[in-house]
C-alpha cells in the first residue's frame, strides 16, 4: 500500500511537492554511502574495483532502471550526465539517417536538450536544422525530411505528456529515428520502451528515482541497433577491452559502448540503494495514486485560489505526475510557501510547479498544502520584500 513514508527521511514540518526536481533521501542511501566510503574505498582502496565490483556497478544499476522503464536487461547504460546522454543519442541517431537534415523537437522541451542539439549541429557542420513547434503541432511536423524526433515525454513546465506510442509510430512511418527524454517519466508513471519501439531514450535519476543531487544519467538503446552505433564520445569505459590499453578505440558489443568516463562509484552506489524502494512497487498502482493526489490538489486549489490559472492539462491521462499553475507573482508565492513548509518550485516566466510522488505523499499532505497556499494568497504573504529577491536556483 502507498505511501511508503517509512522508507524516506522526511524533514519534520515539510510537505514536499518537489520530487519532480529532486527526490527525497531514501533511508538506505545514507548507509550505502557510508559503506562505500568507509569500507570499500577506506579499507579496500583500489582493490574495490574487483572486490566490491565497482566495475560492474553501472550495468547492475542500468538493469534496475530498465525494469522501471519497460526495457530489457542489458539495454540501459548509466553514468555521465543527461546532457551527455542527449548528445550521444542525437549524434548516433543522425548518423543513422545521413541524408536527412531536420531534427524535430518542440518548444516545451527542456532547454539543455535543445542546447545540446544546437551545439551538435554546429560541431558537425552539415547544415542540420532544429525545429521546435508547439507541442500540440509536433505530429503534423513529422514528415519524411525529418531525421530525428527528439522529445521530452513529460513537459518540465506544465506536465503535459506526449503519447509515446503514437508519436514513435508516426516517426517510424516516415523513416525518422525516435529519442525520448524520460527525465520526468522514469519513476513517475509506467513506461514501456519495448512496446513503443523507440530507438533511444535518456533520463536522469535524481528526480522520481531519488538518486540524489548530481546522480548519474542513463541511456537506452534498442537492442537490435546497438552494434551499429558509432559513439560520438568514444571513452575508455566504452571500449570493448578497457584494460587491454590498445591505442585504437573498439566499441563494446553492447550498450556499454555508450559509457564514456570512469563511473561515479559513490553516486551510483547511492542510486543503487535508492532503487531498493521500488522492489515491491506496482507502477500501475503508483500511477493511479499520483492521479488521485493531483486531482485532489487541482480541485482544492481551484476552490480556494481562484486567481491561479491551471497550466497543466486538465485531463489526468494527458499529464505526468506534476501540476502547474500560472501566477504573475509565482516566484514570490513559492518562496512564501517554502517558508511555511510546503516545498514546490518556480519556472520562468510565471509557472509554479508541484510534483506528486505517492511514495511519500498522501491526501492529507495535499489538502494541507492547498490550505497553506490559500493563506499565502489571501493574506498576500508573498508581497514581503524578502520573497521578491530571486536566488540563483528557482
Amino acid at each position: 500500500m502507498l505511501p511508503r513514508k517509512e522508507r524516506f527521511f522526511i524533514p519534520d514540518g515539510v510537505i514536499y511537492l518537489d520530487g519532480n526536481s529532486l527526490g527525497i533521501l531514501p533511508k538506505g542511501a545514507m548507509a550505502r554511502a557510508q559503506q562505500v566510503i568507509n569500507e570499500e574505498w577506506g579499507q579496500s582502496l583500489i582493490r574495490a574495483w574487483n572486490s566490491a565490483d565497482w566495475m560492474g556497478l553501472p550495468q547492475k544499476v542500468g538493469d534496475r532502471i530498465a525494469a522501471l522503464i519497460g526495457a530489457p536487461a542489458g539495454s540501459v547504460a548509466t553514468g555521465d550526465t543527461l546532457s551527455i546522454k542527449v548528445y550521444q543519442a542525437l549524434d548516433a541517431a543522425l548518423k543513422m539517417r545521413p541524408s536527412r537534415r531536420v531534427i524535430l523537437s518542440d518548444s516545451g522541451n527542456f532547454p539543455t536538450d535543445l542546447y545540446m542539439a544546437q551545439g551538435l549541429i554546429q560541431t558537425i557542420g552539415k547544415g542540420h536544422q532544429l525545429l521546435t513547434p508547439d507541442p500540440e503541432a509536433v505530429m503534423d511536423q513529422i514528415t519524411d525530411d525529418v531525421a530525428v524526433v527528439m522529445l521530452t515525454h513529460v513537459d518540465y513546465r506544465t506536465g503535459r505528456m506526449h503519447d509515446m506510442d503514437a508519436v514513435t509510430a508516426k516517426a517510424h512511418s516516415v523513416g525518422a529515428v525516435m529519442i525520448w527524454d524520460l527525465a520526468h517519466s522514469a519513476g513517475a508513471l509506467p513506461v514501456n520502451l519495448e512496446q513503443s519501439n523507440a530507438e533511444f531514450a535518456v533520463g536522469c535519476t535524481y528526480k522520481y528515482l531519488n538518486g540524489g543531487p548530481g546522480a548519474p544519467a542513463f541511456i537506452y538503446a534498442r537492442p537490435d541497433i546497438v552494434d551499429s552505433i558509432d559513439p560520438a564520445l568514444s571513452g575508455w569505459m566504452g571500449h570493448a577491452s578497457p584494460f587491454a590499453m590498445t591505442p585504437d578505440y573498439r566499441p563494446a558489443m553492447s550498450t556499454e559502448r555508450l559509457r564514456v568516463g570512469t563511473p561515479p562509484v559513490v553516486q551510483l552506489s547511492i542510486l543503487d540503494a535508492a532503487l531498493d524502494v521500488w522492489n515491491d512497487i506496482d507502477l500501475q498502482e503508483l500511477r493511479q495514486a499520483s492521479i488521485e493526489l493531483s486531482e485532489t490538489f487541482i480541485r482544492e486549489v481551484e476552490a480556494r485560489c481562484p486567481g491561479l490559472e491551471l497550466a497543466s492539462p486538465r485531463d489526468p491521462e494527458k499529464r505526468g505526475s506534476q501540476v502547474s499553475f500560472r501566477f504573475d507573482e509565482g516566484y514570490a508565492v513559492i518562496q512564501a510557501l517554502i517558508d511555511r513548509g510546503v516545498i514546490g518550485d518556480f519556472r520562468a516566466p510565471n509557472v509554479m510547479r508541484f510534483g506528486f510522488t505517492p511514495l511519500y505523499l498522501d491526501q492529507q499532505d495535499v489538502i494541507a498544502a492547498a490550505e497553506i497556499l490559500q493563506t499565502v494568497l489571501d493574506e498576500k504573504l508573498w508581497s514581503h520584500p524578502k520573497y521578491q529577491v530571486k536566488s540563483r536556483v528557482t
